[in-house]
């Protein structure tokens, strides 16, 4: 009995530290800028935790949003900052009328590992909704026009699976997402580190008496795959346009994992449309690999989503209804040993393990 508690306190260890936390918001700065906003605590850090957004709007003002405008999350790869391995913020910002947002999220910069383990787009995704709720209330409280079902993100590697993972904590939020090389798993080989598979390295532990031991349920929480949760993604609602570009000889991201959650949400009647880089679809612009780097980051996402994206298209990828931040109610995933919640009730997203006994 001791070692079934001393697990499921691991368990909610790694899950989350869910605190009050009554700490001020800024406001939205007029201009082109950036804020430090509160963020949920995390079990390797030590008190309140805070992140940084950047916000870019068209032409660099808050005063050219209208009721067109949209809202962008851009984010970066693993170990970057701000726009870096991400598409550039004011080229959406203009061509797209949004307010684009970048999020210095748990983790970023190249002094990760010294922390704790690689979070792997769970508390990161739960960061990146912050900074969009953070613009989508701060624009609703001004009296600002905007487009609300204009919600999209977007990322390169580590970004592209935190872009997977708003899309997955919050449903009902976005209109179209575009996910470039993003990790499809927090699979053995990667959190582990093992040996002859991905370069990736996310630092866990398979010791149940480990502070970094990965639990089934926060491994299954990071599956952007896992035919249950794609499912009840589907019962929930969701119908964003997903759009996936992976280069076919991708190791560091392993191609076969992507396949596979192509292949699974597909089979769940998710609407997504995945483009598998082979030779052919090089030209030295906008694609330049069939491996990791795949081009240029900010062209494939105009390549992949344009019609989706411009506000005027026909095909404009547009959310009838609620976004979660609206709805404030509880968005859950089953897990091994309980249920994956994420609250929505004070607007932005708290999420925790609920285990059952």
């Amino acid at each position: 009995m001791k070692r079934v508690a001393s697990i499921l306190s691991l368990f909610l260890l790694l899950a989350a530290v869910v605190v009050a936390d009554d700490r001020p918001w800024p406001g939205l700065p007029t201009e082109n800028g950036a804020a430090e906003l509160p963020a949920q605590a995390w079990a390797f850090q030590d008190g309140p935790r805070s992140i940084m957004a950047y916000v870019y709007y068209p032409g660099g003002t808050q005063k050219k949003v209208n009721k067109d405008t949209g809202l962008f999350l851009s984010l970066h790869n693993w170990g970057g900052t701000q726009a870096n391995g991400t598409a550039d913020p004011q080229f959406l910002a203009d061509r797209y009328n949004v307010v684009a947002i970048c999020v210095d999220y748990l983790q970023s910069g190249k002094d990760w590992a010294e922390s704790g383990p690689y979070d792997f787009g769970y508390l990161q995704g739960l960061d990146a909704l912050r900074a969009l709720y953070w613009i989508y209330n701060g624009l609703q409280e001004a009296g600002t026009p905007f487009n609300e079902g204009r919600i999209y993100a977007t990322g390169g590697s580590g970004g592209g699976n935190v872009t997977q993972m708003v899309n997955k904590l919050a449903p009902r939020t976005f209109a179209a997402i575009i996910d470039m090389c993003g990790m499809a798993k927090l699979s053995d080989d990667i959190a582990f580190g093992l040996e002859g598979g991905s370069r990736l390295n996310a630092g866990y532990s398979q010791d149940p008496e480990n502070p970094t031991y990965l639990s089934p349920d926060a491994q299954a929480m990071r599956d952007l795959g896992n035919p249950i949760h794609l499912k009840q993604m589907k019962d929930y609602g969701q119908e964003t346009q997903i759009f996936v570009v992976h280069g076919s000889s991708d190791t560091t991201c392993p191609v076969a994992d992507k396949r596979d959650v192509v292949k699974n949400m597909h089979a769940a009647g998710l609407p997504v449309t995945a483009l598998f880089l082979e030779d052919q679809h090089l030209d030295g612009t906008v694609f330049k690999s069939t491996g990791h780097s795949l081009g240029d980051r900010t062209l494939i996402v105009k390549h992949m989503a344009d019609a989706q994206l411009l506000p005027d298209s026909p095909d404009a990828a547009v959310r009838k209804d609620k976004s979660d931040f609206e709805r404030k109610d509880v968005v859950c995933y089953t897990t091994p040993n309980g249920c994956w919640e994420i609250s929505f009730e004070t607007g932005y997203p708290v999420g925790q393990l609920i285990v059952e006994n």
